[in-house]
């Protein structure tokens, strides 16, 4: 039964009960290493010579089933946890590129992955071409000789920006490079960007996979469509000095970023996720697709109810017909728009901060995708880094505030609006 749905999937995929002990749910290995059977068991898994569990820096049986599960729902070949969603961005890009390399991306960014790209990378010699994302063509202009990367959100956090994938992804396959796509607001459950040509997916599993504000993870599918061996990425096609001479492409074939990843990312970078918040993870993706559809739900309720209060100045939601982004949404995620709203207050910045103190039900936080309802204000926190160019350019203006809409009742959602808008007369 190979050709299971998304819901079968992520309650099934990657947990063999034979191989648990006939354990239903999947088990906890709470194991820093493994008991080898004797010192040539121990050579031939050092040397690849076979497969197994070495150290949980590398490898997990928990992980390997969250992993075997999260590439089964998003249609990959491989996927790799991580201790957070960060560590999933950054150790991409380590383990893809070296000092003189260059990436295009879209400028409608998570203020934490744009500080990683604008500021931190370039001081390793890495650097970056922020474009407008709306023009698919703006990403095959920004191409140099040395672009080595197209990297884009599906759905912008905060922009909420729905990207054209599939044009997108062609300027990636005329560069001859790897389109990565972070998919972690839309989710597996409404969006699978390797059907529109992804070849790497990564996502925050703190987000909407793990769904209950408890764990951090990360993670990377592989698509295994990307051509290593085109002659851009030697470290693909020359014996690797840091693994005894392994040929990637040669050896590993369509899985060879998914386990370069793990031997050289995890095992020098060593951003592994731990195996509690793995089987944390699990839970939460084994119900994504009740809860993400419950998020869509109550998030298009409140954006429509958002657009008649005259508080608010204007009102940013894919599924509104009001949306610039309303075709592409019913073209990429016909399913649901998933659960962030933003909108603006009239009364700019300091009404914004007003609002967003003075709610009893959405929490302050910084975080999204919790079942519980969030709130924040962009540009005084996740977003202040940013200059106010950049923060107009990635979608947060001064009196934006962002919602990330939970599963409470819709109607006490909003006489919680109504009670903060109080404040602001």
């Amino acid at each position: 039964m190979g050709n299971q749905k998304f819901t079968t999937n992520a309650l099934h995929a990657g947990h063999d009960t034979t191989k648990t002990g006939g354990t239903r749910a999947v088990p906890i290995y709470q194991t820093s290493s493994y008991v080898f059977d004797n010192t040539d068991h121990a050579a031939n898994l050092f040397s690849l010579a076979e497969l197994g569990f070495i150290y949980t820096r590398l490898n997990n049986p928990t992980n390997e089933i969250l992993q075997n599960r999260l590439a089964a729902v998003e249609g990959g070949v491989g996927a790799v946890v991580f201790a957070s969603g960060t560590s999933a961005i950054s150790t991409t890009l380590l383990t893809l590129l070296k000092a003189g390399d260059h990436i295009v991306a879209s400028s409608s960014l998570y203020g934490g992955t744009f500080n990683l790209l604008n500021v931190t990378l370039p001081r390793l010699g890495i650097t970056t071409t922020f474009v407008d994302a709306s023009e698919p063509a703006n990403f095959g202009k920004a191409v140099q000789d040395n672009t080595r990367a197209i990297f884009v959100e599906s759905l912008g956090n905060p922009k909420l920006d729905v990207l054209d994938l599939k044009s997108i992804s062609e300027q990636a396959k005329t560069a001859q490079v790897p389109f990565i796509v972070d998919n972690t607001v839309a989710s597996p459950a409404l969006l699978n960007p390797i059907e529109y040509g992804a070849n790497l997916v990564i996502h925050s599993l703190t987000k909407y996979i793990g769904g209950q504000g408890t764990s951090l993870g990360g993670a990377v599918i592989d698509a295994g469509t990307f051509d290593w061996a085109n002659g851009k990425y030697p470290e693909f096609t020359e014996p690797s000095a840091g693994y005894h001479g392994l040929v990637y492409s040669e050896a590993l074939g369509a899985a060879a970023f998914t386990f370069k990843l793990i031997l050289e990312g995890l095992r020098d970078f060593g951003g592994a996720l731990s195996p509690f918040n793995a089987f944390q993870i699990i839970q939460g993706l084994e119900t994504l697709s009740v809860r993400i559809k419950q998020h869509s739900e109550n998030a298009l309720e409140l954006a429509t109810w958002l657009e008649g209060r005259e508080e608010v100045a204007w009102v940013n939601y894919p599924g509104l017909k009001s949306s610039k982004y309303y075709d592409l949404a019913q073209e990429y995620l016909p399913k649901g728009q998933s659960g962030l709203v933003t909108f603006g207050v009239k009364g700019g910045f300091e009404a914004a901060k007003k609002v967003t103190d003075a709610t009893k039900i959405f929490s302050l936080l910084a975080n999204i995708g919790d079942t519980k309802s969030l709130i924040i204000h962009p540009a005084s926190t996740t977003h202040q880094q940013l200059t106010e160019e950049q923060q107009e350019t990635a979608g947060v203006g001064q009196d934006l505030i962002r919602l990330s809409v939970g599963l409470e009742d819709i109607e006490d959602l909003k006489a919680d609006l109504e009670q903060a808008f109080s404040t602001i007369g």
